[in-house]
């Protein structure tokens, strides 16, 4: 990776990891935990959580599994950046959008044994700007892999080296 783009790399999952514990921060020095405002009335609430488990509120107390896949989940990230070299801004995007998520939560769960959260949509479970990076992050990965002329192009080269390799 170029200089250039590893510095948009770590400025962006830097800058998501900064926005993620400032807001929480101002969250728990403004709410009482489970004190809910609304902000938009009928449709956003800030109430204020704090979250043992992962997406929806699974795997509730785990916080060792949880790290222990935060951290596998980076160690991927940093393997994916060094070794193979994403070419895609879209794909470089979308996993620092994911490190920076994934950080920003790990900082929680090893600071105070779980994750702040606080966007309340009323009928979705209550979640962060971590939450947001990382499933914004998961989803362009997907549309990448899904629709990504580049994607395709390489997978059929490696499909066709394969195919050289058990002909030889």
């Amino acid at each position: 990776m170029t200089r250039r783009r590893a510095l948009a790399f770590a400025a962006t999952a830097a800058a998501v990891v900064v926005i993620d514990q400032v807001t929480k921060e101002i969250v728990r020095s403004s709410l009482a935990l489970n004190e809910s405002v609304p902000v938009v009335d009928g449709l956003l609430w800030l109430t204020r959580v704090h979250n043992t488990g992962a997406a929806f509120g699974i795997l509730r107390g785990q916080q060792w599994l949880l790290i222990g896949t935060s951290l596998i989940v980076l160690t991927a990230i940093g393997w994916a950046i060094v070794r193979v070299r994403p070419e895609s801004l879209l794909m470089r995007t979308a996993l620092a959008l994911v490190t920076g998520g994934a950080i920003g939560n790990l900082i929680d769960r090893v600071v105070s044994g779980g994750v702040t959260d606080f966007f309340d949509l009323g009928w979705f479970p209550i979640f962060n700007v971590a939450d947001i990076a990382l499933d914004v992050g998961v989803a362009l990965i997907v549309l990448w892999l899904l629709f990504s002329k580049e994607h395709h192009h390489e997978a059929a080269d490696d499909r066709a080296d394969v195919a050289e390799v058990q002909e030889s």
